[in-house]
C-alpha cells in the first residue's frame, strides 16, 4: 500500500505538492527563482523518504553514550557467554598479524556505520582537531564495557595479560559494532 492510498481522498499529499511544483517552475519568471523551486522539489522528495536510521546530532553526549552502551550490551552480552569468543582470542593471541586485522575490521565496520548515516557531515566537535568524538565515544564505551564484563564475569584470566587483551578485544569489536547501530538508530 503505498502512501497515497493510506491518505484520506480529500487530503493533498506529496504527488500533488510536486505537481504544483513542476507547474511553478514552468512559470516563474527568472532563473533563480526556477532554482528555488527545484531545490524546493528536491527537498520534498527527501522528506518523502524518510532515512531508515535516525539522524546523528553534531556532538556526541550522555545520550549517545547510553544508546552505545545499549547497543554494546545487545550484541556483547551473547559474546562474553560463548566459549567460542574465548577460542577466537586464544586463536589470535598466537597469530598476532589476525589481532591486528580483526581490530582493522571492527573499526572499518564501525565507522561504514557511521559513516552510512552521514556523521562525517555533522561531527563538528573533533578532538585534537583530528578524532571525531563520535567514534571515540563509541570506541571508549564499548571497550569499556568489554573490559569490565569481561573481567567481572571471569571470562579472563589477567594472569595470561596477552590472552586476555585478545578475548577482550573479540568482545569489545562486536560490541563496537553494537554500540555504532545503538546510537544512530532512530528515537521513539
Amino acid at each position: 500500500m503505498s502512501q497515497a492510498d493510506d491518505r484520506p481522498p480529500d487530503r493533498p499529499g506529496i504527488d500533488d505538492a510536486m505537481d504544483e511544483l513542476e507547474e511553478l517552475e514552468g512559470i516563474v519568471d527568472s532563473e533563480d527563482e526556477r532554482k528555488q523551486v527545484r531545490e524546493t522539489m528536491r527537498t520534498l522528495r527527501k522528506a518523502e523518504n524518510p532515512p531508515l536510521f535516525g539522524r546523528i546530532r553534531s556532538s556526541f553526549d550522555v545520550r549517545d553514550a547510553g544508546e552505545a552502551l545499549v547497543g554494546s550490551l545487545i550484541f556483547g552480552v551473547p559474546m562474553l557467554v560463548e566459549d567460542g569468543t574465548l577460542d577466537v582470542g586464544r586463536y589470535i593471541a598466537d597469530h598476532p598479524p589476525y589481532f591486528l586485522v580483526t581490530v582493522l575490521i571492527g573499526l572499518v565496520v564501525t565507522v561504514g556505520i557511521l559513516h552510512a548515516v552521514g556523521f562525517a557531515d555533522v561531527e563538528s566537535d573533533l578532538l585534537f582537531g583530528v578524532v571525531p568524538r563520535r567514534l571515540l565515544g563509541i570506541l571508549v564505551v564499548s571497550g569499556a564495557t568489554a573490559l569490565v564484563l569481561m573481567t567481572a564475569w571471569g571470562r579472563v584470566d589477567w594472569a595470561e595479560p596477552w590472552v586476555a587483551t585478545c578475548q577482550t578485544t573479540v568482545t569489545g569489536v562486536v560490541m563496537a559494532i553494537g554500540a555504532a547501530l545503538g546510537d544512530i538508530l532512530p528515537e521513539g
